[in-house]
């Protein structure tokens, strides 16, 4: 597929005029005016001036919060099979040679199993995952772009003497969903997208290197050259798939900007596009998320302009109007406390020199209204009292049910991140067996590492998927799994090591060396 740079750009600014018509004001102004409504910015454009404060209480952050908080507090696995294989408890691979067996695949499923955690400690993958939850929270579609980085030390060598390192390792980048275009905008599906292009302003002399390095001529270079603005060119990235004659995908790209290919045709050697992307909420025959942010605009904007009257006609009460006949005070009057002011004249002049304008009396429903707008806006929005921990219960058990069924609504947004999830693991899975070729792969268990044999070239034609385990964390506290610990060990159902082998952490000075001890003891 040999496009041209104009026919790239048109099919960009196709998807882009598409997602500027989305909803009233369009993608870009809306991410734009949830992102100032989470950070607080919410009087931007009012025209209020400056003269007296403009109260803010945000809703939008506390609800955005306590649902990505809540979404990241379970802990996650993710567990690696082969299609059409069975998965069986294998140990990790040392070197496989011959025909592919079945043993051999679940031994390197589970050894990916391994790997998986070490590549997220690697990139930091709990930031990444932060942000792209945030993300998509405030403009409704989140993405995460993994590449590879040619330039990566492993820590690997390609010979046993050390003198052949090997290079080259994934990456990730949070892409903004302004910056992404869909080939196909009514398509739910990012894997079934005809293409995918992704925008990037990026400086012209790094650009002008790249397409040096792929061959680009002098009239190329000075095309690139000549579309700079401030010292920077923006350059799409056309994703495509293509289907080979043996009737597997292959993920070809290609490089442009407005007037010149920066780098031709080429493959990535994936089968799927290296974009995960988390929706928080879904439309139908939309590429595209819906924001919540969006829809609590109004409430937060009512909820605001209440409290700041409700701040208003307390000033007023307090430091009311002050009326000054300047007939009678020639002095400046500043409204201190115990300032003297002389009066000239008789005593109706001083009666009528200064005086208060009484301000209108306060009504007591105007807080019981904004209380009922905060407390529906949070009940509405899934964040209410039980949810957010203002309520409390009189045992753990209680609170676990009350909590449980809080949480409820949330479930729909946790599955579709715990989709994202394995979407992400699936992507470095085919980046392992097409890019990795013959190395040695880091497995940590506790602090012991160890490195194992890997060869993706021998697991190309697997179809790999990933799985994700939700571990979930007890709301139980330190006194009550005490409690708990010391009933078991009263009735006899644990023993001394047991118990201090479970208490929690930092409750107890040298649980570990004292639980050692116990159990020398017991061996004698």
């Amino acid at each position: 597929m040999n496009l041209k740079p104009i026919e790239i750009f048109a099919e960009y600014q196709k998807g882009t005029q598409f997602k500027a018509a989305i909803g009233t004001r369009g993608l870009f102004e809306q991410s734009k005016i949830n992102a100032r409504f989470f950070v607080g910015d919410q009087w931007y454009g009012a025209n209020c001036g400056t003269d007296k404060p403009l109260v803010r209480h945000n809703v939008i952050k506390r609800i955005g919060d306590y649902k990505m908080s809540q979404i990241l507090n379970d802990k996650t696995a993710i567990g690696f099979s082969a299609e059409g294989i069975p998965t069986a408890e294998v140990t990790a691979p040392t070197e496989f040679s011959g025909p592919l067996s079945d043993t051999e695949i679940s031994a390197v499923m589970t050894a990916l199993d391994g790997y998986y955690s070490v590549t997220c400690e690697r990139i930091n993958f709990p930031s990444l995952s932060a942000s792209v939850l945030k993300n998509a929270y405030i403009s409704g579609t989140a993405l995460l772009y993994t590449y590879w980085n040619p330039v990566l030390s492993t820590g690997t060598f390609a010979d046993s003497k050390g003198t052949q390192p090997i290079k080259g390792d994934i990456s990730c980048e949070i892409l903004r969903i302004e910056d992404v275009v869909f080939g196909d905008p009514y398509c739910e599906e990012l894997q079934n997208q005809p293409y995918v292009i992704i925008s990037a302003k990026k400086n012209v002399a790094n650009v002008v290197r790249e397409a040096r390095l792929y061959g680009a001529d002098l009239s190329t270079l000075t095309l690139i050259e000549e579309s700079a603005i401030d010292g920077k060119v923006e350059v799409l990235t056309r994703l495509y798939k293509t289907i080979n004659k043996d009737g597997s995908i292959t993920v070809k790209g290609i490089k442009a900007t407005s007037n010149a290919i920066v780098r031709s045709e080429f493959s990535t050697g994936l089968r799927l596009y290296p974009l995960a992307q988390l929706k928080w909420e879904t439309m139908n025959f939309s590429a595209y998320g819906e924001s919540e942010i969006t829809y609590l605009i109004p409430n937060q904007i009512a909820i605001n302009r209440l409290i700041t009257a409700n701040v208003w006609s307390e000033m007023s009460t307090g430091l009311p109007i002050m009326l000054v006949n300047g007939d009678t005070v020639n002095e400046k009057i500043t409204n201190d406390p115990g300032q003297i002011v002389k009066i000239y004249g008789s005593n109706e002049d001083v009666a009528g020199a200064v005086k208060y304008v009484t301000p209108p009396s306060y009504i007591k429903e105007f807080d019981d209204s904004i209380n009922t707008l905060i407390n529906n806006t949070l009940t509405q929005s899934g964040a209410n009292e039980v949810a957010l921990g203002d309520s409390k219960a009189d045992n753990a058990t209680a609170l676990i049910t009350m909590r449980d069924a809080a949480l409820m609504p949330l479930n729909i947004v946790k599955n579709r991140y715990y989709v994202f999830l394995e979407d992400v693991a699936r992507i470095w899975a085919d980046f392992w067996i097409t890019h990795y070729g013959k190395r040695s792969l880091k497995l940590k268990n506790g602090n012991e590492i160890t490195y194992i044999p890997f060869d993706g070239e021998r697991y190309k034609k697997l179809i790999i998927n990933a799985k994700i385990d939700v571990i979930r964390d007890t709301v139980y506290t330190e006194k009550e799994q005490l409690d708990t610990l010391l009933t078991l060990f009263d009735k006899g159902i644990i023993t001394k090591a047991e118990l201090l082998d479970r208490i929690p952490k930092g409750l107890v000075a040298n649980s570990g060396s004292i639980s050692r001890e116990e159990k020398e003891n017991d061996r004698l």
